[in-house]
C-alpha cells in the first residue's frame, strides 16, 4: 500500500469526527489471528522423496467502522504474512504483505433503498457462491457496487463491477489473469424468510477476458458464464433441512460452451450435547475421454474451504474444468465443554464424471477433527487434524501423484478479536 493511500485513509477517519450528522458512532476492532500448519499431502497427493512442511501464517487485520443516520464507512486494513519471511532488520518491508482488505460507504436513500459502494465482502447463504473466505488469511473481496432494497423478510440487491488494474486513454483489455479473476460482474439476489425458514434466489453473470499467443497473454475478447440457481431451509419437526441447486451456462471460451450443475442437500438433528448431520453435495463434471461440452461446475466466489473436506483437495485454487465430485458426509458436533466443542465429520469421494478407461469413480475418504476452546473472553484456540484415505484413482485427477502416501494435515489456530474502541460522537459544527 502507497504513503499516499494511508495518508488518504487517515484524512478520512479524521473527516469522520467533523460531520455534522447527529446519532453518529465511531468503532474499532481487531482481528488477530496465528496458525500453524503442518502439510502432509494438503490440497495434494503427497508426492514421494519430500519433506512435510510447516509454517506459522498470521494476519493482523483492524477494522474502523462509522455510523451515523443515512451514513455508514467501514475500512479494513491488513498485514498477512508467514512468520520469517522478513529479514528482521529489513529497513524497508519488501514482502507487499499489507493491504486494504475492505474500504465502503453505504448511503441510505430512504427506508427501504440503499446503496454500498467500494471494496468490500459479498457474503450470501451458505456461502457457496458468494463468500467471505474467511478461512484465508487474505480473505475475499469484490470491488463493486450494490443497489439494496430491503423491506420487512424480503430483501434485494442488485450490483456489479468492472474491473482495470490502471488508468488508460485507449483500451479496456483486462490482462490480470487469476483464477476465475473476472473483467466484469453483475448479479442479482432475492431472498424472502420467515419465522424459521427462507428461500432465496441468486442469479450470477461474470465476463473473463480471453486470451491467445504462444504465451496465452494476447486478449481476444470476452467469455461470459451465467450461474443461476437457489438456496433453501427449513424445519421439518425435529429436523432442519437445508439444500441449493446451481445451474451454470454460457461459454468457457470462445469455443467451448457450459452445462454444468449442482445440487446439496443436508439435515441435521440436535439434543442438547450433539448436533449430527447428514448431507450429499453433487458438482457436475466432464468426462477425462472428452466431450462436446464443458460440463464442469466450479463455485466461484465462496468459501470452498468450508466444503468437500477441510483439505482442500477440490474446488479450492484447484479441480476446475475436471471431473466434478459427489460427496456424501456425516457429521457430529459435541459440547465437550461450557466453551468448547468437538466437531468430527467424515466424508465419501467420488467423481461425477468417468474416468479414463472406465476407472473406479471412487477417490477417497476424508476424516476432519477439528476442537474449538474458548480461553477468554476475545480469544479463541482451533486444533485441527484431517487425513485423507486416496484411492488409486485420485491420482487421475491429481496429476498422476501416487495414491498410497501418507497424506494428513495438522494445526493449531489462536484467534484474538476484541473491540478496541467504541463512542457515540456528539454533533459537530466544524
Amino acid at each position: 500500500m502507497t504513503s499516499q493511500r494511508i495518508s488518504s485513509l487517515l484524512y478520512l477517519l479524521l473527516l469522520l469526527t467533523s460531520i455534522n450528522i447527529t446519532a453518529q458512532t465511531l468503532e474499532i476492532d481487531a482481528d488477530l489471528r496465528a496458525r500453524f500448519e503442518y502439510r502432509h499431502g494438503f490440497n495434494n497427493l503427497f508426492p514421494d522423496n519430500m519433506e512435510p512442511a510447516a509454517f506459522v501464517n498470521q494476519r493482523t487485520r483492524l477494522n474502523i467502522s462509522y455510523k451515523a443516520d443515512k451514513l455508514q464507512l467501514f475500512v479494513a486494513l491488513q498485514d498477512v504474512s508467514i512468520w520469517g519471511d522478513t529479514r528482521q532488520i529489513l529497513a524497508i518491508d519488501g514482502n507487499d504483505s499489507f493491504s486494504l482488505f475492505q474500504a465502503w460507504g453505504q448511503l441510505q436513500l430512504n427506508k427501504n433503498w440503499s446503496t454500498k459502494l467500494g471494496r468490500q465482502v459479498i457474503s450470501y447463504d451458505d456461502q457457496r457462491i458468494f463468500g467471505g473466505l474467511d478461512w484465508a488469511m487474505q480473505g475475499r473481496f469484490h470491488d463493486a457496487a450494490i443497489v439494496k432494497y430491503k423491506k420487512n423478510d424480503l430483501m434485494l440487491d442488485v450490483g456489479g463491477a468492472f474491473s482495470q488494474q490502471q488508468e488508460r486513454n485507449e483500451g479496456n483489455a483486462f490482462t490480470i489473469q487469476g483464477f476465475f479473476t473476472y473483467k466484469s460482474m453483475q448479479y442479482a439476489y432475492l431472498k424472502k424468510s420467515w419465522e424459521k425458514s427462507s428461500a432465496s434466489f441468486l442469479f450470477l453473470n461474470t465476463g473473463f477476458q480471453n486470451f491467445t499467443g504462444v504465451a496465452n497473454d494476447t486478449p481476444d475478447g470476452v467469455s461470459y458464464r451465467q450461474t443461476a440457481g437457489s438456496y433453501f431451509k427449513f424445519p421439518v419437526q425435529n429436523i432442519n433441512i437445508a439444500g441449493s441447486a446451481y445451474y451454470q451456462f454460457g461459454e468457457i471460451n470462445t469455443t467451448t460452451d457450459l452445462a454444468a450443475y449442482q445440487v446439496s442437500l443436508e439435515g441435521t438433528y440436535k439434543t442438547d450435547k450433539v448436533l449430527y448431520g447428514l448431507g450429499f453435495e453433487l458438482l457436475s463434471g466432464t468426462d477425462q475421454a472428452g466431450d462436446s461440452k464443458n460440463k464442469s461446475f466450479f463455485p466461484l466466489y465462496g468459501t470452498n474451504h468450508k466444503f468437500n473436506g477441510f483439505m482442500d483437495y477440490f474446488y479450492v485454487g484447484n479441480h476446475a474444468n475436471n471431473v466434478g465430485l459427489n460427496d456424501v458426509y456425516a457429521k457430529a458436533v459435541i459440547t465437550t465443554g461450557e466453551k468448547s466443542n468437538l466437531l468430527i465429520k467424515g466424508h465419501y469421494f467420488s467423481s461425477n464424471a468417468d474416468l479414463i478407461d472406465n476407472s473406479n469413480k471412487y477417490l477417497g475418504t476424508e476424516i476432519d477433527l477439528v476442537y474449538t476452546q474458548q480461553l477468554m473472553p476475545f480469544v479463541k484456540m482451533n486444533i485441527g487434524y484431517s487425513h485423507m484415505f486416496a484411492s488409486e484413482s485420485m491420482s487421475l485427477v491429481k496429476g498422476g501423484r501416487p495414491s498410497d502416501n501418507t497424506n494428513n494435515w495438522g494445526w493449531v489456530q489462536l484467534v484474538i478479536n476484541p473491540n478496541l474502541f467504541k463512542t457515540n460522537l456528539s454533533k459537530s459544527s466544524k
